[in-house]
């Protein structure tokens, strides 16, 4: 199998089913900021070194997957019974592995401005990208009728990896810089 097509040298791209449509359409904007995000958090899981940590992006990566495959569908036609799934469970373990962090660390009392050290930052730039594809699947779901469970679970994995971030400062004994308005 090729690695290239040629198929799309003239802007256009397929959706599961074999729609052409434009490569600046939102739906394509949708997928390709969370397929974007999947690979920033390849990153971020390379530098991580807890473990737990690793597991549990791999994790997210695995449904970014699944995610990005509901986003690439052909929704023009008449409603079929999609064999992809996405429950509100994905959400749930999210939340608890937040609430866990969460237990861990010492209250915020200011805003924080990313930084500090390199996994820290790699965390943040992961949380701005996947706040971008929240944004362009809402746009999206204003178009089609997606999973709402698609725009939950990526709002819900911004405030992971925010709180992530303050974890991996922690373990690095990385002093977070409060941002304080003068």
């Amino acid at each position: 199998m090729k690695v290239y097509t040629k198929s799309g040298d003239k802007g256009k791209t397929s959706l599961i089913g074999g729609k052409r449509v434009a490569k600046d359409e939102i739906q394509i904007e949708a997928y390709g900021t969370v397929d974007e995000l999947n690979s920033n958090l390849g990153l971020l899981r390379d530098h991580c070194t807890s473990n737990d940590d690793k597991s549990f992006i791999l994790n997210i990566q695995e449904n970014l997957f699944i995610i990005g495959s509901l986003l690439a569908i052909d929704y023009s036609g008449k409603k079929e019974n999609n064999p992809i799934k996405f429950s509100s469970e994905k959400t749930d373990l999210i939340e608890k592995e937040i609430d866990k962090i969460s237990s861990t660390l010492p209250e915020m009392t200011n805003f924080i401005i990313p930084g500090g050290h390199i996994t820290v930052s790699t965390c943040h730039i992961a949380r701005s990208i996947c706040r971008r594809a929240e944004r362009k699947c809402v746009k999206f779901s204003k178009d089609c009728e997606i999973n709402q469970n698609i725009i939950i679970y990526i709002n819900r994995l911004s405030d992971y990896l925010f709180t992530l971030s303050r974890k991996i400062s922690l373990d690095t004994n990385t002093k977070e810089t409060k941002w304080i308005n003068k």
